[in-house]
């Protein structure tokens, strides 16, 4: 979602189905890689995005219908459909309507989605179960998006067609060719279920909502830290590459037009293009890189996050940039380049959304939603609903457990939901030269999965064989972390075999701006 609207949620239930078989491990030693860039684009599920990749011409890949076996790495779990002669697909996976109709999931050709979708704390927990929201960690049904946006959003209009609740609109190879063409020839996850305040903290510590996102003078200061602060103590260079704001600018000081108190490590995405592509004037590419859209704080002219109503071929356009840039540089041979989205944004995922890793705690750090607490104001500001900038989350907790509003500040209701269930499925592609070549990965991750990767590769002295598939208790979890998530989250190091770079001289595509630009 928008960096200044986007949704601080961590959501939603259900084990994902398990059989006897042996466990997705890396290959090789994770310290052969010396830098991993992050890519986050906006507000996409990964049915959205993908769920026709396994139905592409050509493409390597298949879906079962009733999800895959974690075995089989060539089976995607998007959307279930028929396809005719023609290519055009029939699909089953639906939601109801308000009027007593089906939905299904369609394709479409349109671009920019307007008006934008819901994906607030309240409305993504009614999108996974709508009678029972709270509920939605035994009971992920995934059966509230349409009634949702149409209470909403996307309101209905008295006559609806079949393609007017676009919640349920799925895009393919044709409105997202260089997209397609990176899944099809590098590895990506079907089980990746994020937040992306959690992509910086390993938590929310209390927010639900970014209309706080504009933090307090000097930048939220989480109780347990950042990765900024992870990063520096471990003596880790890094950078945030940014168009109009870094996404970072939430926890560091920032400020537009710049200060000279400004955090050093928030740079132009320019010099990161230089340093990725070699030139010896940028200096070199720091070990952790975060890259960021045009996120449209100026306006919509040059926005190209894919956050709706935005052309999605615009961020096609900007991400084959920042690729390109590395895959024809001196630093591809060992790097490792994620590219993600945020949060679902309202599109529907038919994929139930696990349990968190945390030791089968309620939250990450103590905090529960609403009660937000960190470091502003000490001793005062750790105590629950003491934190900063926290009114509008506070009201949202108690809109979806309005038991919480009896006792704001006490013991946190047992049956309202809590920041143990991740959230809604998106897309994540793994680009690296370490790869596996058309590789699909079963393994649940988040965001924090992420900072885990780069606890082990940087802060660790041997990374040793990393088993994702352990439960807590018997998942490695020595490297330096934050919270409880990013403790015990799976790294997704079976993505990638380090012994024999199998995707070192694989060639990546390029993708233009869109002739026809849809933005309004």
């Amino acid at each position: 979602m928008r960096l200044r609207t986007r949704i601080l949620l961590s959501l939603i239930p259900i084990a994902l189905m398990s059989l006897a078989v042996k466990p997705a491990l890396a290959d090789g030693d994770l310290h052969k890689v010396k830098h991993i860039i992050i890519v986050m684009q906006e507000n996409h599920s990964f049915d959205n995005y993908f769920g026709a990749l396994a139905y592409a011409p050509g493409g390597p890949y298949h879906n079962d219908g009733d999800g895959c076996r974690k075995g089989d790495h060539q089976c995607v779990d998007g959307l279930t459909c028929k396809s005719d002669k023609a290519g055009n697909l029939t699909c089953y996976n639906s939601n109801l309507d308000d009027n007593g109709s089906t939905v299904f999931a369609f394709h479409d050709s349109r671009r920019c989605v307007s008006p934008d979708l819901d994906h607030g704390w309240v409305a993504t927990h009614q999108e996974a179960n709508f009678d029972f929201p709270n509920n939605t960690l035994f009971q992920d049904l995934k059966n509230g998006y349409v009634r949702v946006n149409d209470l909403t959003e996307q309101h209905d209009n008295g006559v609806e067609m079949p393609t007017d609740d676009q919640t349920m609109a799925f895009y393919n190879q044709d409105e997202l060719p260089f997209y397609y063409d990176l899944a099809q020839k590098f590895a990506l996850s079907d089980r990746y279920f994020p937040n992306r305040s959690y992509l910086m903290a390993a938590t929310s510590f209390g927010h639900l909502t970014t209309s706080e996102i504009f933090p307090p003078p000097g930048g939220y200061k989480p109780i347990t830290g950042t990765i900024f602060d992870l990063l520096d103590a471990h003596n880790i260079t890094w950078g945030d590459y940014f168009q109009d704001a870094p996404q970072g600018g939430s926890f560091r000081q920032f400020s537009i037009p710049p200060k000279p108190n400004d955090d050093a490590h928030f740079l132009p995405l320019a010099l990161f293009l230089q340093q990725a592509a070699g030139n010896p004037a940028a200096g070199p590419l720091p070990a952790v890189s975060f890259v960021d859209p045009n996120f449209g704080i100026f306006g919509r002219k040059f926005e190209n996050d894919e956050h709706p109503p935005t052309d999605i071929q615009r961020g096609q356009a900007y991400v084959s940039k920042v690729i390109n840039a590395l895959r024809n540089g001196p630093n591809w041979k060992d790097s490792i380049l994620v590219l993600t989205y945020d949060e679902h944004g309202g599109f529907y995922d038919h994929a139930s959304s696990p349990r968190a890793r945390q030791e089968h705690a309620s939250n990450p750090d103590g905090i529960s939603p609403g009660q937000c607490a960190d470091l502003s104001n000490p001793p005062a500001s750790e105590q629950p609903g003491g934190g900063a900038e926290c009114s509008i989350s506070r009201a949202n907790a108690e809109q979806l457990c309005p038991e919480l509003a009896a006792n704001p500040t006490g013991p946190y209701p047992a049956a309202c939901a809590n920041f143990d269930q991740l959230g809604v499925r998106v897309p994540f592609l793994a680009i690296s030269p370490f790869s596996k070549p058309h590789y699909v990965s079963h393994t649940v991750g988040d965001h924090t999965s992420l900072l885990a990767l780069i606890e082990r590769a940087f802060m660790t002295s041997s990374a040793g064989d990393s088993n994702d598939d352990a439960d807590d208790e018997d998942q490695d979890a020595a490297h330096p972390h934050l919270t409880k998530r990013d403790q015990h989250a799976n790294t997704l190091e079976d993505l990638f075999d380090f012994d024999r770079s199998p995707s070192l001289n694989t060639a990546v595509g390029v993708a233009l701006p869109p002739v026809t630009d849809c933005t309004p």
